[in-house]
C-alpha cells in the first residue's frame, strides 16, 4: 500500500510518525521514538522535515516547560486522510478482483492480521 501511494512524499518513518502523532498525540519527542522504536536523534530527524512540511508543530508542554509536544496540523491531517482515501480506494479495486470465496477467507483473516500488526503493550487496550 506504502508503495502504491505514488503521490506521497514522505519516507516511511516520516508517514508512521505522523499517523502515530495524530493517533496518540500530542506527544513528547521521548515518548514518539519509544512507540515507534527508534532513537530520539533519529526521531528528531524526522519531525524536523515535518515541521518544514507544515505537517505537525511543537508548543511548550503545559506541565513541563522545559519540554515540547508535538501534534499534527490540520495540514498533516489532511495529508493523512488523503492518503488513506487513496490507499483504501486501491484496497477496494484489488479486494474486488478476488472471488466470492477469496474475499470470505480474506475477512475471516482481518482479526488475525490485527493481532499481528498490534504491539503487545497496546493487545489489552
Amino acid at each position: 500500500m506504502a508503495q502504491a501511494s505514488h503521490t506521497q512524499d514522505l519516507t516511511f518513518a516520516q508517514l508512521s510518525a505522523l499517523a502515530r502523532i495524530e493517533e496518540h498525540g500530542p506527544l513528547r519527542l521521548g515518548e514518539l521514538a519509544a512507540k515507534e522504536c527508534v532513537t530520539a536523534p533519529s526521531m528528531t530527524r524526522t519531525l524536523t522535515a515535518l515541521r518544514f512540511g507544515g505537517l505537525i508543530e511543537r508548543t511548550s508542554d503545559p506541565s513541563d516547560g522545559r519540554s515540547a509536544l508535538v501534534t499534527v496540523t490540520r495540514r498533516g491531517a489532511a495529508l493523512l486522510l488523503r492518503l488513506r482515501q487513496e490507499r483504501s480506494e486501491l484496497l477496494t479495486g484489488r479486494v474486488a478482483r478476488l472471488t466470492g470465496e477469496q474475499r470470505e477467507t480474506l475477512w475471516s483473516a482481518v482479526g488475525i492480521l490485527e493481532l499481528l500488526v498490534t504491539p503487545e503493550d497496546e493487545d489489552e487496550s
